[in-house]
């Protein structure tokens, strides 16, 4: 389903996509039964049957899936059609263990940037704007994702990549892009090459920054827009479920991503005992792909941790809530459960640091401890208040989020910049 241009939402009632996702869901089920062994294995384990599923809520009963489903099932074992019939496949970067691969139809990639483009117009992007596209290309899904995307919706794309910087605010300056496609901490770095090259971004054609890739704050946001003057919205989206243009912030409201339901159900499920919670609870998000042919995804388990809300901009289309924080990069220290986006929301409290940071975890005896190294911002840098402001982050820190840090104040432009996905923690922990 589709609206009546490239990128347009459809015109559907709240009960109407409910229908439509039931009729979906089953023939997703069926597919996955029929045509994967994981699923068919899997779904005869819990004593489950896609024919015993008559309303939406009877999906609580059949198993997840997981990355390590994905991994185990390396490299084409997920996918419920010939590989012949896959057009492209995707993969992540594998650094923890085997990579998960995904793959597409020409009917999936088609959706996909359909999808993308819809996305597009939400966050403000128009047929015709000149697009950015600063997410990598390659196995990641990112890069391509935005490019068909916004050729899609028909615009101009810039297919530069993440890297070389310098030539990023170049290209920036002569191209005149409206819409740029990047991770927030590499815009960052953008950002801070203008400033080396004395260009001021308000002065550049940029009206409308779309961010994604990894979790990032309100805090964040507010800081990028007084910097650069675009208007900042976040897109979500993951390789095992898509890419990016799962779900969408709108440009007008900035007030959380609006769920592509049409092609992709959501759930939240207590982290704990994975029972689903009702809508305005947090817990850790799930999906479930509709329309999917290559490689359909059963209660993918996230691991992103968010709750959904009504729909605002698109009355029918529940959100889901900014995701600041992930069940497997949150940070236990001494008891304490932390998450990257806590210390980022701090950082940004305290006048004279930059939101470029690493949290250090150590443990030179029997017990954890955090140390936070962060940059002193370039414009008041003067090493004699490194102290004091680390002081005052630390205060902070303590206060609000309830562990005890070390704080490193840095110089500027001391710790490596991300090119796509910033890396938060550091993790020297024996054992």
């Amino acid at each position: 389903m589709s609206g009546t241009d490239p990128g347009s939402v459809p015109g559907i009632t709240r009960e109407e996509l409910e229908a439509l996702q039931v009729e979906r869901l089953r023939d997703t089920l069926r597919t996955a039964y029929e045509s994967v062994p994981h699923y068919r294995h899997a779904f005869d384990a819990a004593g489950v049957h896609p024919d015993q599923l008559s309303t939406l809520q009877d999906l609580a009963r059949f198993p997840f899936t997981t990355k390590a489903d994905l991994r185990e099932n390396y490299p084409y074992g997920m996918f419920a059609v010939p590989r012949e019939r896959v057009a492209r496949v995707h993969a992540s970067s594998g650094t923890t263990g085997r990579p998960t691969v995904v793959g597409y139809t020409q009917a999936d990639l088609d959706t996909w940037s359909e999808l993308m483009a819809r996305s597009i117009r939400a966050a403000g992007g128009r047929p015709g704007d000149v697009v950015h596209v600063a997410y990598g290309y390659g196995l990641f899904t990112g890069g391509l994702g935005a490019h068909y995307g916004a050729e899609r919706l028909g615009c101009t794309v810039v297919p530069v990549s993440g890297g070389m910087t310098e030539r990023q605010v170049q290209l920036i300056v002569d191209f005149g892009p409206r819409v740029i496609m990047v991770t927030p901490s590499y815009f960052l770095a953008i950002l801070d090459e203008m400033d080396r090259q004395g260009v001021d971004p308000r002065s550049t054609a940029l009206e409308v920054g779309i961010f994604g890739a990894e979790p990032w704050t309100d805090e964040m946001r507010r800081a990028v827009e007084a910097r650069s003057g675009l208007r900042a919205v976040d897109i979500y989206g993951l390789s095992e479920v898509m890419g990016p243009g799962v779900s969408q912030e709108s440009g007008e409201t900035q007030d959380g991503l609006h769920v592509w339901e049409d092609h992709f159900l959501p759930e939240v499920v207590d982290p704990v005992t994975l029972e689903p919670v009702p809508d305005g609870e947090r817990g850790e998000l799930v999906f479930t792909s509709l329309t999917k042919q290559a490689m359909p995804v059963v209660r993918y388990r996230t691991r992103d941790l968010t709750r959904l809300l009504p729909g605002t901009a698109f009355p029918a289309f529940r959100r889901m809530e900014k995701v600041t924080g992930r069940t497997d990069d949150m940070m236990i220290v001494r008891g304490v459960n932390v998450f990257p986006s806590q210390v980022e929301e701090q950082i940004l409290a305290v006048d004279g640091l930059a939101p470029h940071y690493l949290c250090v975890l150590t443990r030179p005896g029997s017990l954890d401890e955090l140390t936070v190294q962060v940059e002193a911002a370039s414009e008041t840098y003067d090493a004699a208040l490194a102290g004091p402001l680390g002081e005052r982050l630390a205060e902070r820190i303590k206060q609000r989020i309830g562990v005890t840090a070390a704080v490193e104040v840095v110089p500027p432009y001391a710790l490596e910049r991300s090119l796509g996905k910033a890396k938060r923690i550091s993790d020297l922990r024996r054992g």
